[in-house]
């Protein structure tokens, strides 16, 4: 059998089947890109098939699919060997996303997935980084609307910044100013599993959580102190009402690591926050504490076993289920950045999106980021073509991935006057 470009494990899942659809819509089924889809059902990854001939006519039913079992580590270490790249929908990863990692570090094989969950990607560098090295198996979590956009928005000032003004700047400000979207259950899934880790383990959690460069390699030296935000606030750069943004958490990591990785290209003492926009005056008033306290709601009931058990069996949405192909289409996200100089000079960019972001547009961004790194960095000569680990979609993909999501996923990043 010949060898794959690009598996996606997973793809019946709520976001593999839209990523399928992505990936025969860009690269149809027998292109540049020799891919397949692969998970435990037969049946199921059958039905994803036929739902590509809606677009594709009778050739979708040239696409292989690959059975294998997330548990089994026969299995994926089979799928491994037959392809360059996997790129991973099953989560929640602490749930069931080691054993694909310990198959792609052993065989050697290139991985990307759309995780948002910072303690499971530190136990699995604390496992398996130096044995990814090894190997040259290249690793690249985040790749979804965590954290693509934060990353690679960042990435973008900063190149910005050094070719302006010969340095980076000291720091950036990530303000989400207006976004349209749903959760699939998988997301809430994923957000209850980290509570459960937290209530088990809560003086380790704590510790874990509370340090932004937790994900951020053991030597990076970073000791300044970044600005979280807690409550609603009257933000300086941009003039409006802002208020903590849930997807900090791991973005913000994200971000330092990559420094970190790129060697402190962003400067040892960078600092860097997000918080979401809600507007300016009263009206921005009241919906930002509006806005925080049903967050706090939420919140608080997700730490009690009841509270759980309510959100998972009635309030939720399940496993497999998210936004229409309707309201998916009518999504959209515009994020701003504000890059501050030693020299006083502040550089303003925005990223945006005409999907919605957390399955429309993550679908496009995972599939690029996968795309990328099975054709512009499988041994072809790039800078960092043979150099394995565990990366960020930044210190890895950089101009290459950039290029890619402006110009076949049609994402925008753009420097703005205001």
């Amino acid at each position: 059998m010949a060898k794959l470009d690009l598996v996606i494990f997973g793809a019946s899942s709520f976001v593999g089947s839209i990523l399928a659809r992505y990936i025969a819509e860009q690269y149809g089924i027998d292109g540049d890109l020799k891919w397949a889809i692969a998970g435990r059902s037969e049946p199921k990854l059958q039905k994803v098939r036929g739902s590509l001939a809606k677009y594709l006519g009778p050739e979708a039913g040239k696409l292989e699919i690959i059975l294998a079992d997330a548990s089994d580590m026969d299995d994926l270490k089979e799928l491994c060997n037959r392809t360059r790249v996997v790129v991973s929908t099953v989560g929640p990863y602490a749930l069931y996303g080691e054993p694909l990692i310990e198959a792609c570090v052993e065989t050697g094989t290139d991985y990307c997935d759309l995780t948002g969950e910072p303690q499971w990607i530190r136990r699995m560098l604390d496992k398996y980084e130096e044995r990814a090295k090894e190997n040259r198996a290249r690793i690249v979590h985040c790749c979804g609307f965590d954290s693509i956009p934060s990353d690679m928005g960042v990435w973008h000032l900063q190149q910005l910044a050094t070719e302006r003004n010969g340095e980076p700047a000291y720091k950036v400000e990530m303000r989400v100013k207006a976004a349209k979207g749903g959760l699939s259950g998988g997301t809430f899934a994923s957000m209850l599993q980290l509570t459960e880790e937290v209530l088990a383990e809560p003086e380790k959690m704590k510790k874990e959580l509370a340090d932004p460069y937790s994900i951020c390699p053991a030597e990076h030296g970073f000791h300044t102190h970044q600005r979280k935000i807690f409550l609603p606030m009257a933000d300086e750069s941009s003039h409006r009402w802002a208020i903590p943004f849930i997807m900090e958490a791991i973005n913000t990591r994200v971000v330092h690591r990559s420094n970190a990785l790129l060697d402190k290209a962003y400067g040892e003492t960078f600092q860097y926050n997000e918080a979401m926009l809600t507007g300016q005056g009263i009206k921005g008033f009241l919906l930002a504490w509006g806005m925080n306290l049903g967050i706090g709601l939420f919140l608080m009931t997700a730490l009690t076993g009841p509270g759980r058990r309510l959100l998972s069996k009635h309030l939720l949405p399940k496993p497999g289920q998210g936004p229409s192909p309707a309201a998916q289409e009518k999504g959209f996200f515009d994020i701003r950045f504000f890059g501050y100089s030693t020299h006083g000079e502040l550089i303003r960019t925005k990223v945006t999106g005409d999907k919605d972001p957390g399955y429309g547009f993550t679908a496009r961004m995972l599939g690029e980021a996968a795309a990328c790194l099975a054709l512009d960095f499988h041994n072809r000569g790039q800078k960092k073509g043979g150099r394995g680990g565990f990366w960020t979609p930044a210190s890895l993909l950089g101009e290459q991935l950039l290029t890619r999501l402006q110009d076949k996923a049609g994402m925008v990043f753009e420097e703005v006057k205001d």
